[in-house]
């Protein structure tokens, strides 16, 4: 997967006109020449299938006709203005927590408090009354807050401190998002402007979600919200709607007071508040820079509740004062660019509707499409292509036209009926992502399986019937359908089936999750200790240990006593080497050797070291591109068949890093 860091740029107008003109012939030829009007069923199962690929169609083109909101060159977030004297308002920094394990509260706690801005109160919101968050919050000097009536969920919480804290500006933060060191240099320089009322960043995963992690997918697969951070918030910035993402922001204190703080209609806080301070006129700024990660659900079912959180909230803000329909002070491209992303949870509804009647041909014997082979070649081929081919430059490298909809597939089922509940006025309530693994043994998520397991059995009946020969006794029952419709109705049925296949097989968790992210490195280090000084690269790493490769010539050295001896990492945490002990070691091509090692007795100040450059540094998280999407689909094949191996030594979810710079201590280079 590609790393790049430039900026993202306005598609071009003529490729957008292109998409357009190719999208309205194809809607024109399935008006006209692909229903099915043979009857009451058939007639009703066309117009159905019509309707929701016009949906679908729709909402796609929405956001390629709203990129050209983007300037000609550069991301949708404006540089920080070039300071002019001092500007050091204070700042209240909120961490709300519930139920997080200490180790990932405290990561973060540690990471606010290095901040380097002095004028800085970090306070740690406990809505556990957990005595170890007390006493951890004290030996950091961070404020701790605690509440007895635990009113709606995170937005009461942070509600709570909101009358204890004195700063200007309040910058939020989840309990498991580790900030950058650089975070507050990097967006309090907009606040100089009295009309900013909130500053956004990106969120960033520093582990693999579960639908990489589960299908070994990281170096071919992007996140699905990458597209979010990558695209839609560049143009929401453009056309002065930025969506507020409950995180890894900056907001004027004055400007959530002036809405009534954090909005307690719906789980979707975030939203709502930050289309509320919109609407009250301030102009609000998006930074297309990663400057803190936080942790993806670590299971396949957490995703999946995650999913339908966002999903429910974001429809629900439809039933507070802050929705974009009735708020006042919206323009009609904001309201637009909001209602963008409320109606993109909807559209869980014709996609399910389309994969059962895609069903119809083998199960009913309708088929909902009648194709002939002419305007499949000259109408629909060039559409799809399009789409193709496009979608990769449009969204600035962040997604694949066809991959990213599997996580869609997976969450399908539970999404469409957490969708309906709230459209039909059930009330969803805030919960926590779990961020620590059950204490139950890993197997199948049955609640994103079985209804997976049922439209897969479906699907491979409905091939079954139709496959030409194969259940001669049932082919006088189904209605006969031209080549080119039967062509398009199975190979279609087929990449359903795989789509299905990957995403059951997603829904089964890797085990051997370890208790702390791993990172992709290449970074030449030095290992000091029995014949060293002794040259290897770091291929792996986290805070519990690492993975080196040292060369033919220095493995030679490393056998015998020489291995047994104590040994120190140079070159990954400035002047200090890490000791260490070797765990596994492995003779791999060419006579190198692969190492896996544990730390072993850092003090505090290279623990502090070692998660700094882990965690902290500047400029630490790349922004990746996504793989050429043939490739990418090679890639996806080749894994369904293979066994899932427990994660371990040299078989790592590992999640890239910017890399380190600079000399390595402690060894000379060859002459």
């Amino acid at each position: 997967m590609d790393t790049s860091d430039a900026p993202r740029v306005r598609p071009h107008p003529w490729a957008v006109l292109l998409l357009g003109l190719l999208t309205l012939r194809y809607v024109g030829w399935r008006i006209s020449a692909t229903l099915n009007l043979a009857g009451p069923l058939a007639t009703a199962l066309s117009l159905l299938a019509l309707g929701c690929e016009l949906a679908l169609i729709g909402h796609g083109l929405l956001m390629p006709w709203l990129s050209l909101a983007l300037p000609r060159s550069g991301a949708g977030a404006q540089p920080p203005p070039e300071p002019s004297g001092p500007f050091m308002p204070s700042v209240d920094i909120l961490v709300p927590t519930y139920g997080e394990p200490l180790e990932v509260v405290g990561r973060c706690l540690r990471a606010c408090v290095a901040l380097d801005h002095p004028a800085k109160t970090v306070w740690l919101l406990d809505d556990g009354a957990r005595p170890d968050l007390r006493e951890l919050a004290g030996q950091l000097g961070c404020r701790y807050l605690s509440r007895e009536q635990r009113l709606h969920a995170k937005a009461g919480n942070l509600n709570h401190a909101l009358p204890h804290g004195r700063g200007e500006l309040i910058a939020v933060f989840d309990a498991d998002v580790v900030p950058l060191e650089g975070f507050l240099r990097r967006t309090l320089p907009f606040f100089r402007d009295p009309a900013v009322g909130f500053v956004q960043t990106p969120q960033h995963a520093m582990n693999a979600d579960p639908v990489m992690r589960n299908l070994r997918l990281e170096r071919w697969l992007m996140p699905d919200e990458e597209s979010f951070y990558r695209w839609v918030e560049p143009v929401r910035h453009a056309l002065g709607a930025i969506v507020c993402a409950g995180t890894s922001f900056v907001v004027r204190r004055s400007a959530l007071e002036q809405v009534g703080g954090f909005e307690t209609g719906t789980p979707s806080e975030d939203l709502a508040t930050g289309i509320r301070i919109t609407a009250a006129g301030y102009r609000n700024v998006y930074v297309d820079e990663k400057l803190s990660a936080g942790l993806a659900p670590l299971t396949a079912a957490a995703m999946a509740r995650q999913r339908c959180r966002w999903a429910a909230g974001t429809l629900q803000t439809l039933r507070t004062g802050a929705s974009p329909l009735s708020i006042a002070g919206l323009g009609p491209l904001q309201r637009l660019a909001y209602l963008e992303g409320i109606l993109h949870w909807l559209l869980v509804i014709p996609q399910l509707l389309l994969a059962l009647l895609a069903l119809a041909p083998g199960l009913v014997g309708v088929a909902p499409v009648l194709v002939r082979g002419d305007g499949l070649v000259t109408v629909a081929l060039p559409y799809a292509l399009a789409q193709l081919l496009l979608i990769r430059p449009f969204s600035g490298g962040s997604r694949n036209a066809v991959l990213l909809e599997l996580y869609r597939w997976i969450f399908l089922v539970p999404l469409a009926l957490t969708v309906l509940a709230t459209l039909a006025g059930r009330r969803a309530h805030f919960t926590v992502t779990p961020k620590a693994l059950p204490n139950r043994r890993l197997g199948a998520a049955r609640r994103l399986l079985l209804p997976l397991l049922v439209l897969l059995v479906l699907q491979l009946q409905a091939l079954l019937h139709l496959w030409p020969g194969l259940f001669p006794r049932m082919e006088p029952a189904l209605a006969p359908l031209p080549p080119a419709t039967l062509g398009l109705v199975l190979g279609w049925g087929l990449l359903q089936t795989l789509v299905l296949l990957l995403a059951i097989r997603c829904c089964f968790d890797r085990p051997g999750h370890p208790a702390a992210p791993w990172f992709a490195s290449q970074r030449p280090v030095a290992l000091h200790g029995g014949a060293g000084p002794l040259p290897a690269v770091l291929t792996a790493v986290s805070t519990q240990g690492a993975e080196l490769t040292i060369a033919a010539p220095g493995a030679v050295a490393f056998t015998g006593e020489a291995a047994q001896a104590p040994w120190a990492l140079h070159g990954l945490v400035d002047g200090t080497g890490l000791p260490l002990r070797v765990e596994i070691s492995r003779l791999g091509r060419r006579g190198a050797l692969h190492l896996a090692v544990r730390w072993q007795g850092l003090s505090p100040a290279q623990e502090e070291g070692l998660e700094r450059v882990l965690y902290r540094r500047d400029r630490l998280w790349p922004h990746l591109r996504a793989p050429f999407e043939p490739r990418a689909l090679l890639a996806v094949a080749l894994r369904l068949p293979r066994r899932l191996p427990p994660e371990g030594p040299f078989r790592r979810s590992l999640i890239p890093q910017n890399p380190l710079c600079g000399p390595i201590p402690g060894l000379q280079p060859r002459r």
